[in-house]
């Protein structure tokens, strides 16, 4: 379950794909069966929320995992890159690992 929390001991990676807009629900599924199939069984993984955006050209994936050497990890496991290569062939990404310093909520 994602959680935000600045006391959520987790490395959170906001990766942000930039797709055609006839490609945003392909991609958007691609992530999905890639996270459903791939990512959910890897050490260290703990979620993953995917986002359209309404210009219909972005992508975002907003993922949490346990520590930094388990994300890295991934890009190791052949299943995990297997799904990243036709990804990387309808869109461009911009990914960085950030951590949380607030999250405020009225709720």
């Amino acid at each position: 379950m994602t959680t935000i929390s600045k006391d959520n001991r987790v490395v959170t990676l906001i990766n942000v794909f930039t797709v055609e807009p006839e490609n945003q629900q392909k991609l958007a599924d691609m992530l999905v069966e890639a996270t459903e199939k791939t990512m959910k069984n890897l050490s260290g993984f703990v979620s993953a929320t995917i986002h359209k955006s309404a210009d219909g050209v972005r992508v975002a994936n907003y993922a949490q995992w346990r520590r930094r050497e388990d994300f890295e990890a991934m890009f190791k496991n052949p299943e995990a890159t297997a799904h990243m290569k036709p990804i990387m062939e309808i869109a461009k990404f911009d990914a960085h690992l950030y951590e949380v310093v607030e999250s405020t909520s009225v709720l």
